[in-house]
């Protein structure tokens, strides 16, 4: 185990203790989130080393591969460590082509949920985020007869927690009204900040915030400010982004990814890295239109 404390500590969502720096499994699919890794043994060593360095929240889906991540993850990490945390989504599939489609009826949730449970090797899920929106923004309508289904689930006692994905102020009011929501993961980054005003309004709840692609996803983060302070503090951009990131918010949970163990370890140190005020300042400029 480690002897020293992860950036940012931990955050407390309803009865779990997740570690405000996670791991997101997404990169330990082959190419495309599709199909094996290269190299299944080094997805094997990144799952362990991230619970050695003392991560206890780890973010997947079965349709990451599909099937590829808890596969692993069950292989590299089963039987758990009681404090592990392991947050799933559903909502989506993907065609033999790699394609992702959505797969939201109430039946394809009840069905995914239950594949998760399988293939990861647990008797009940802590968190299971309902997915909707598109690629990268939420699309609005109601989510009530989807959130409805999962709420059904957390009743029978295969769910402990319930969370939502790319979804709207307005879809996160109207899941609160079924049943409560301990998260919500959506795309968000020192560059995209359109969800500014959610960020705050989740902290004041108790909600944590999840950003997907905080490091820019399938476009690596672009600014000249944020290259600029990084080469001041002598760091990298992703480094000076994530240390951003944890200090926007204290209910902000960081799941950036990698396939790599090395990789992983210097996320952690980027992650920690501490940001002056006149930095601060200047990056919070980013977000308004650089």
């Amino acid at each position: 185990m480690t002897d020293y404390e992860l950036p940012g500590g931990t955050y407390p969502v309803a009865g779990l203790t997740l570690t405000r720096f996670g791991y997101g499994a997404m990169q330990l699919a082959g190419p495309g989130v599709f199909g094996p890794p290269a190299d299944r043994d080094a997805a094997v060593a990144v799952l362990r080393a991230a619970v050695d360095l003392g991560i206890r929240h780890i973010d997947t889906a079965d349709f990451y591969g599909p099937h590829v991540t808890n596969e692993i993850i069950r292989e590299a990490l089963a039987p758990y460590p009681d404090d592990l945390h392991i947050v799933t989504k559903v909502g989506a599939r993907r065609d033999d082509q790699g394609n992702w489609l959505h797969a939201r009826t109430p039946a394809e949730l009840v069905q995914q949920v239950h594949d998760n449970l399988r293939r990861l090797g647990l008797d009940v899920l802590d968190v299971v985020n309902l997915r909707l929106g598109g690629l990268d923004s939420p699309e609005p309508g109601s989510l009530a007869e989807q959130f409805g289904a999962l709420a059904e689930l957390r009743q029978q006692g295969l769910i402990r927690h319930l969370g939502l994905s790319t979804v709207d102020a307005d879809q996160l009011a109207e899941a609160q009204a079924i049943a409560p929501v301990v998260c919500v993961q959506n795309f968000y980054n020192i560059a995209n900040r359109q969800d500014d005003a959610l960020v705050d309004s989740t902290a004041r709840q108790g909600i944590a915030y999840v950003p997907y692609w905080p490091l820019g996803g399938m476009s690596p983060l672009q600014s000249d400010t944020l290259h600029k302070v990084a080469a001041r503090l002598e760091s990298t951009p992703m480094s000076v982004a994530l240390a951003w990131l944890l200090r926007r918010s204290p209910n902000m949970l960081l799941i950036p990814g990698t396939s790599s163990a090395s990789h992983l370890r210097e996320n952690i140190a980027g992650a920690a890295l501490e940001l002056p005020a006149d930095a601060v300042v200047e990056l919070d400029g980013i977000g308004g239109g650089e």
